[in-house]
């Protein structure tokens, strides 16, 4: 009987080139794709050195390497809503996006085409019936930008680094004599990389400069545009050793879209940085629809500690931003939504931001905050 073909995304990197390996130890006929998503030639895009790793790897594995490009599907689906979604006053995650649309979409799709049975990544999860799984490694697990895959295309998905802690992988990568053992794990967004983001933001959306204000609207300072901003920032605000205020750091606790203007406060745990919940889009559940009665956990960030919360589902309209700018985001919520209560304050929820929920070691979905309170 003829083993299954499993086509591995090979970035370049460690995880992926494991990954590899450890399916073809596992028996399965395995072949492997890079994907270009971002072409800028200008200091800071790898494509070139990733596509390089990417071919050395296989050609240690001795495995087939396709080479497809998809800059054209990231810039139509992904970049071009991470644009509008900024210039409406939100923090969008594209990471999120890309997997749904690009990586598990137009991807997924030309691997089907290219005869695979299956297809595999890197990223550290893990799969059951379809179902979307915590990795082993908590500090790694990478749930989070998953959460919107569809669970159908999870049926046909292996995440072979599920069951392993980094240092693992690193070991295995050292012991299969593979060439990327010791290279860096790539951080950032894919797009940006290490460059300074608002910067690279400057480039797409231009500056509006307007007031920096503290609660009771006296201007501290001015800011570049509230687009460059996000709640909870700190750095960036220029507002350090003012006499007419005590020492502390500011931080930026709201922004007035209508009015441009950036509301600051002082201290860490500020209660204008805090909030008991919030409304985001109604979650594309993976698999069956939750029991929403059970406990079920939030995360708003990447890494963020899970907090408990109560789910119920809000009426036609409710998933509306308190802002006029959410009617400019077409990603807006225009049906039901999902209002998040939270047991203890949660500091600097951001708009823009995917809530993603938890019951157990199963990742539910997530949603799009729209509205905080």
């Amino acid at each position: 009987m003829t083993a299954p073909l499993v086509l591995v995304g090979l970035s370049g990197g460690v995880d992926s080139a494991v990954s590899a390996w450890r399916l073809l130890e596992a028996g399965y006929r395995v072949e492997g794709f890079h994907m270009t998503n971002w072409d800028d030639d200008d200091g800071y895009c790898t494509a070139a050195a990733d596509l390089q790793d990417a071919q050395r790897v296989a050609d240690e594995l001795r495995i087939p390497l396709h080479r497809v490009n998809f800059t054209a599907e990231y810039r139509d689906r992904v970049f071009v809503q991470f644009i509008a979604d900024h210039a409406a006053g939100f923090t969008p995650n594209p990471d999120v996006l890309c997997n749904r649309e690009v990586k598990f979409g137009a991807c997924f799709d030309h691997a089907l085409r290219l005869g695979a049975d299956l297809i595999a990544t890197g990223h550290y999860a893990a799969t059951r019936d379809g179902l979307l799984l915590r990795a082993r490694d908590a500090d790694k697990d990478q749930t989070y930008f998953l959460c919107d895959v569809p669970g159908e295309r999870l049926h046909q998905t292996l995440f072979p680094l599920g069951d392993l802690h980094k240092p693992e992988v690193r070991a295995l990568a050292r012991r299969a004599g593979l060439p990327v053992h010791a290279r860096k794990d790539s951080t950032g967004i894919c797009f940006i990389g290490e460059r300074p983001f608002r910067d690279f933001l400057a480039r797409y959306l231009p500056g509006q400069p307007g007031p920096i204000e503290n609660e009771n609207g006296t201007v501290l300072g001015e800011h570049r545009g509230v687009a460059f901003y996000t709640l909870g920032q700190r750095h960036g605000l220029a507002l350090g050793g003012r006499k007419d205020a005590p020492e502390g750091a500011w931080f930026v606790a709201r922004k007035d879209i209508a009015r441009n203007a950036l509301v600051v406060v002082q201290g860490h745990e500020h209660p204008a940085l805090l909030v008991n919940g919030f409304t985001c889009d109604l979650p594309r559940w993976i698999g069956p629809a939750p029991d929403l009665q059970a406990p079920t956990t939030v995360r708003i960030r990447h890494r963020a500690v899970d907090v408990p919360c109560t789910l119920m589902v809000s009426p036609a309209g409710a998933a509306v931003a308190s802002t006029a700018a959410a009617a400019a985001v077409p990603s807006a919520a225009t049906n039901a939504a999902l209002s998040v209560v939270l047991p203890e304050p949660l500091r600097a929820v951001t708009p823009g931001q995917w809530a993603v929920f938890y019951q157990g070691e199963r990742c539910l979905g997530g949603g799009v905050v729209r509205r905080l309170g």
